[in-house]
This record gives C-alpha cells, sequence and structure tokens, in this order.
C-alpha cells in the first residue's frame, strides 16, 4: 500500500483508501465533478473525477474503501489526485487499521500515565468524580481511549483525545508546582475531564465527524453534564467546589467568541485555559510541519493570523 504521506507529484497511483468525504459539484461551464477526500492512516488528500459518468468510474458512495487509478499532481501548492478509474472495494481487500490516523503514542502507556495523575488527586470528591468515568466506567475507558480531539484542527486521530490531555495535565503540573496560588487538586481534576464532552461530540473512526447532540450542544456543556452526573453519584459532594470544578471546564476556552459560555474567574480556570490553548496551537503547528517538511512559507494562516514557516535548523 502506497500512504498518502509518501505520495509525490507526477506519481501514478493504484491504490485503496477511504473515501471520507464525496461532494458532487459542476464547472463554471455546468460540466459535472466529484470532489473526494481519501484518507488514510498517515493523512488525507483532495481527489477529483472530473468525468464522474466515464465508464471506468463504478458508483460509490460516501465512507465506502475505494480502489483508484489516478495522477498526483500539484495545485495551488497541495498535492491533488486526478482519479481516472474507481471501484468499490471488497471486505478482506483492506485492513480498516491502515486508514484510521491513529498516536505514534502507545496509548496503553499514556492512559497509564493519565491514571497516576488521578492517583495524585487528595481530594476524595474530586478524585471520586474522575475515577467515576477514567477507573470506573470500562466502556468510556475504551472509547477515551480510541477517540481524537477535533475533527481536523488538531489531534484529529485515534488517541488524540488521551494524547492532548495528558499534555494538558502535564501543562497544569508545572503550573501548580510554580504558583503556590494554583489548587492542585482541583486544577488536575479540571485538566482531565476539561474534554470529556468530545467523546459525545464527535463520532468514532473512521466517520469522526460531529453528532447531533455535538451541533446542537457542543463538548463544553456536554462535559458539565457528564461531570453533573458524576457529582450526583457522590453523597455530600459540596456544591461550591462542585461549581468550582464545572466552571473550570466551561471557562477553559477562554472567551466567549472561541465557545465559553463564561470567562475564566479563577485562578486555576486561567491555567487549564492557557495550558489547552498552548498545546492545541503547538499540535496544529507540529502537523503543519509534518505534512509540509520544508523550511519555505507556508502561507497565511487564519488560525495563527500569520504566514508560517519551519525553523531553518
Amino acid at each position: 500500500m502506497k500512504y498518502i504521506k509518501d505520495l509525490q507529484e507526477n506519481m501514478t497511483l493504484r491504490g485503496i483508501y477511504l473515501c471520507k468525504v464525496k461532494r458532487s459539484a459542476e464547472t463554471r461551464n455546468g460540466k459535472p465533478y466529484d470532489n473526494l477526500m481519501l484518507q488514510d492512516k498517515t493523512g488525507s488528500l483532495d481527489g477529483k473525477i472530473w468525468d464522474p459518468n466515464s465508464q471506468g468510474i463504478a458508483d460509490y458512495d460516501e465512507k465506502d474503501f475505494i480502489e483508484i487509478v489516478g495522477d498526483v499532481i500539484s495545485y495551488n501548492g497541495n498535492l491533488q489526485l486526478n482519479i481516472k478509474q474507481l471501484r468499490v472495494a471488497g471486505e478482506g481487500e483492506y485492513d480498516p487499521a491502515d486508514y484510521m490516523p491513529t498516536s505514534e503514542k502507545s496509548v496503553d502507556g499514556m492512559y497509564e500515565e493519565l491514571l497516576t495523575y488521578i492517583h495524585q488527586i487528595e481530594n476524595e470528591y474530586l478524585r471520586k468524580a474522575v475515577e467515576y468515568y477514567y477507573v470506573e466506567d470500562e466502556a468510556f475507558v475504551k472509547h477515551f481511549k480510541g477517540h481524537s480531539a477535533a475533527k481536523t484542527v488538531h489531534h484529529g486521530f485515534a488517541g488524540g483525545l488521551l494524547e492532548h490531555t495528558l499534555s494538558v495535565v502535564k501543562m497544569c503540573e508545572y503550573f501548580a508546582n510554580s504558583y503556590e496560588i494554583l489548587n492542585k487538586d482541583l486544577l488536575f481534576a479540571a485538566a482531565i475531564c476539561h474534554d470529556i464532552g468530545k467523546t459525545k461530540e464527535l463520532s468514532d473512526f473512521p466517520d469522526n465527524d460531529y453528532t447531533d447532540e455535538g451541533q446542537l450542544i457542543g463538548h463544553i456543556v456536554i462535559g458539565v453534564e457528564m461531570m453533573n452526573e458524576a457529582i450526583r453519584q457522590i453523597p455530600s459532594f459540596p456544591e461550591k467546589l462542585a461549581n468550582e470544578l464545572k466552571h473550570c471546564i466551561i471557562a477553559h476556552h477562554g472567551e466567549l467568541e472561541y465557545g465559553s459560555p463564561k470567562k475564566p474567574a479563577l485562578a486555576e480556570a486561567v491555567a487549564l485555559n492557557y495550558a489547552d490553548a498552548a498545546d492545541a496551537k503547538l499540535q496544529t503547528l507540529t502537523e503543519l510541519f509534518k505534512a509540509k517538511d520544508t523550511t519555505d512559507w507556508l502561507g497565511y494562516n487564519r488560525l495563527f493570523e500569520s504566514n508560517l514557516r519551519k525553523t531553518s535548523v
């Protein structure tokens, strides 16, 4: 199998890929064509079928595994595939694991490390609230381990939610050890649970798309609802502490325009916001630079509001 990350301009490609997206469109002259996004575990590639009614193009649907023949070209600085032949692949012709982008780190190893932070939470109420999902709920643990942290922007791969969560917790550990004003137990609990709602906001692979619940409610509110469920199962959970934990989750995006219903009002919420934003942006840069291994300027990026390039050494 030729992985997407290894493709180069002027290649002629034959292989089986996941049709992640299919969109029918028309040229300016009214001629129909298909826009596709092909995916394997190493990345995605835009594809075009300029003559979808030709004999070499079989009927296919979004989320099908398709065998394609086409030419790799460069368009506006990005690789693209002009598809000449297409058929739907049968079961047994492909391994689904080859088409699911996955963390390069050990998922089990990361989860064991995350558990060490849960064990460090000394406050009995906060620890039990976290353990309600991350220790006692086996179905949740399995789901969490395989989930992504985003559809496209950062950590958009299986194990990405775990990788992002662990990174945020580690940054919060540094903050807690450096600034005495921070309540370490609250910060650890909030960091571990800040994106818990993404397990319901986004669907599993290969879709990795917004669910109806995710579109209507969003992961922040979903996360607060999930923590409310855990808190209700713990007798005599202090109301003030529950509100502080939920506030950290509600405010972890920092700004109203970024989706947080409230701006940070606690030091722990401020620390969590900075840790979350730092990991998201640095991982986004990591994935950008990995996709385009060059020290040339990459062009204006809307997220960073800047032209970007990798350092020369």
